[in-house]
């Protein structure tokens, strides 16, 4: 019953949002009672630890298994971000900006282990690009594989990148490309640009 009620409860945090959606509605969602979730979990703050803690994890190995079949750390990116967009629900209701709202300290630990599961995989994939002649040689792949971490936590900010100009999809989109553009060498930029033009005709 514990994993039935984290599942549920991923599905509404990520459509609605963590702090929209309530006790009563994951209970009514699961045909169950409010004191069956509560023998599971103390509060709704445990449930949140524990659903953005199994989201991670989910997210952590789909990740890992496009690294594992990746052709070259180029298609490897866009096919990370594809699907976390697809897992995170293009983040319509902005989970992440009410999870650091409303849960700091659930959001703050969240951030780290990101952070040390992101660094370690982007810092590879950019090393295998500087040694496959796709990422230029000169750059310092500690440097930038914190950067782009940094840059696409940024875009999760609602105060700089408010949702009603820009969705979630278009900034991972072009952040992305201009993360690549900073880095590839013209057999990268070649590579990137009939990815770019293979996903615009799809």
């Amino acid at each position: 019953m514990r994993e039935k009620i984290i599942l549920k409860s991923a599905e509404l945090f990520l459509t609605l949002g963590f702090k929209s959606v309530t006790m009563d509605e994951i209970a009514n969602a699961l045909g169950i009672s409010k004191k069956t979730i509560y023998q599971h979990f103390d509060n709704k703050t445990k449930l949140v630890e524990a659903t953005t803690t199994q989201i991670f994890e989910n997210i952590c190995g789909g990740i890992d298994c496009i690294c594992d079949k990746s052709h070259n750390p180029i298609e490897e990116l866009y096919d990370i971000k594809m699907f976390v967009m697809t897992y995170l629900k293009n983040e319509k209701a902005s989970p992440q900006y009410q999870l650091k709202k409303y849960y700091p300290q659930i959001h703050n630990n969240l951030h780290l282990k990101q952070f040390e599961k992101m660094y370690v995989s982007v810092k590879d994939s950019m090393q295998k690009g500087v040694d496959t002649g796709l990422f230029r040689k000169n750059i310092n792949v500690d440097f930038i594989s914190r950067m782009y971490f940094n840059g696409m936590s940024g875009i999760k900010d609602e105060t700089i990148f408010p949702t009603s100009i820009f969705t979630m999809e278009y900034l991972m989109e072009s952040y992305l490309e201009y993360h690549l553009r900073a880095i590839c060498t013209e057999k990268g930029l070649q590579t990137l640009n009939k990815f770019i033009n293979k996903t615009t005709l799809n």
